[in-house]
């Protein structure tokens, strides 16, 4: 029997995986304070939090206390649940009818107001699958904010596969989160739109979490990092524009929101770890970096020095522990094998929902390609057009698509082609499927979670 408490293993967006213990204290040097603090900066500030103002309107004194006290009881529980739902469910074995009546709903619902992004990240996803470059529509974002209100559902992302400031709607959007009582509203932005305009518009919707992608801390490393798409993507730029939110922040004397960069681990961003710290830490509120994981089998992952004698035990490696074992050195140079997988979080904590309604359970799932349900017809009468309209300019180098190389994802679950409520398909049988599977210790026999590139989410054994 898996011990799930102490196996258990968080996959959420913002996950961080620190195994360098240089970068681990660098990063503890400058945050200011990490999760921990955050809850108790979101409770210390909770008066100025938006979803408040709108609810004590025409409220008197004692009703706002009473509000203000039901506000902060909600988000404890929020960030209690986010593991002791999953906990809780692995060990009472509870999915299906169990986990509704236990009136478990999602903790976080990722809202992809965009899937298109105007960089060309080498190291993204979307230089090799092919994705949509697509908005969602102002009227299907408020109808699924009301069925997450309905929900009570406590936090909302706003993004996805892509660049959220690309929808001029963001604003509007984030502020209809708001007025529905959505506690906790996050986007994770790379800053390439957020000139003064959008700032001012951004801080005003009432946005509580602001997270900036920033890999490099010189102009060259970030620029080779960080390419844009359709035009130079600039440095200084984007530097002076999240230095210029903070300033406007600070001049339109809002607490909110809260922001935080980081920047992904990689051989080049490694070099200038200090350098990226010390721009940081005096404008924004949260300064990490975190740890580049793709699928653990991936041999690039080991030291070219180990790679021709881990490759010729692998086929005696793999006949013993399976042929689907994958490999992955450690920073000390260990090397490992996985003997399978262990339960994940994700599908008894979150949903997320493409600009087209399509709905997914993890936000590594890039591709959509496990959908277990549809929140708007769009997502099913659309089928591949939109996927193969980008394979298609990709293969012939239009502007924007020249450093793509595309694949057509791999579809591992496609449901009934019916349009269903967020809270229909939370309870539905084809996510019900994934949570037995991982209940019962079988995540191994769930084709996307099979293949899941998240290192974190496997059982690793020592072999040298």
């Amino acid at each position: 029997m898996t011990d799930y408490k102490n196996n258990i293993v968080g996959i959420g967006c913002d996950f961080q995986n620190e195994s360098d213990d240089n970068s681990r204290k660098l990063a503890i040097e400058s945050l200011s304070g990490g999760e921990k603090q955050r809850v108790s900066w979101m409770i210390d500030n909770m008066k100025d939090n938006k979803a408040y103002k709108y609810k004590i309107i025409n409220k008197n004194d004692l009703e706002k206390k009473n509000i203000l006290k039901e506000l902060n009881g909600k988000y404890l529980l929020y960030r209690k649940n986010w593991k002791n739902q999953p906990l809780n469910s692995f060990q009472q074995k509870m999915y299906g009818d169990k986990f509704e009546k236990n009136n478990n709903s999602p903790l976080c619902f990722d809202l992809e107001v965009a899937s298109i992004c105007d960089l060309a990240c080498g190291f993204c996803y979307r230089q090799y699958v092919s994705t949509p470059d697509k908005i969602m529509k102002k009227d299907l974002a408020f109808k699924l904010i009301d069925q997450a209100a309905e929900l009570d559902i406590p936090s909302m992302k706003f993004n996805w596969r892509g660049e959220p400031l690309l929808n001029p709607q963001l604003p509007s959007i984030l502020d209809y989160a708001k007025r529905k009582g959505i506690l906790e509203t996050i986007i994770n932005t790379n800053a390439t739109k957020l000139d003064e305009k959008m700032s001012e518009e951004i801080i005003n919707s009432g946005l509580d979490i602001m997270i900036y992608s920033f890999d490099g801390g010189t102009k060259d490393i970030y620029e080779k990092m960080r390419p844009g798409r359709f035009g130079k993507n600039s440095f200084d730029v984007i530097y002076k524009n999240i230095k210029n939110f903070s300033r406007i922040r600070n001049k339109l004397k809002s607490k909110f929101p809260r922001t935080k960069i980081q920047m992904i681990l990689t051989d080049e961003t490694r070099k200038a770890q200090k350098e990226y710290f010390n721009l940081f830490k005096d404008i924004v509120d949260e300064v990490s970096v975190k740890q580049y994981t793709e699928r653990g089998g991936n041999l690039s992952d080991l030291d070219k020095q180990f790679e021709e004698e881990i490759k010729s035990q692998k086929e005696e490696l793999t006949s013993k522990y399976g042929k689907d074992a994958v490999l992955m050195k450690d920073s000390k140079d260990n090397i490992y094998i996985s003997e399978g997988r262990l339960p994940c979080e994700q599908p008894f904590q979150r949903l997320l929902t493409t600009y087209d309604g399509k709905v997914g359970m993890c936000c590594y799932d890039w591709g959509a390609t496990h959908t277990v349900g549809y929140l708007d017809k769009l997502g099913f009468e659309n089928g591949d057009k939109e996927y193969l309209n980008v394979k298609k300019k990709a293969d012939e180098k239009s502007k924007g698509f020249e450093m793509m190389s595309l694949e057509m994802p791999k579809k591992h679950n496609l449901p009934e082609k019916k349009v269903q409520n967020l809270k229909k398909i939370w309870h539905g049988k084809e996510i019900n499927k994934v949570r037995k599977a991982h209940i019962d210790d079988k995540a191994g026999e769930v084709n996307i979670c099979k293949i899941c590139p998240f290192k974190e989410t496997y059982k690793w054994k020592k072999i040298s």
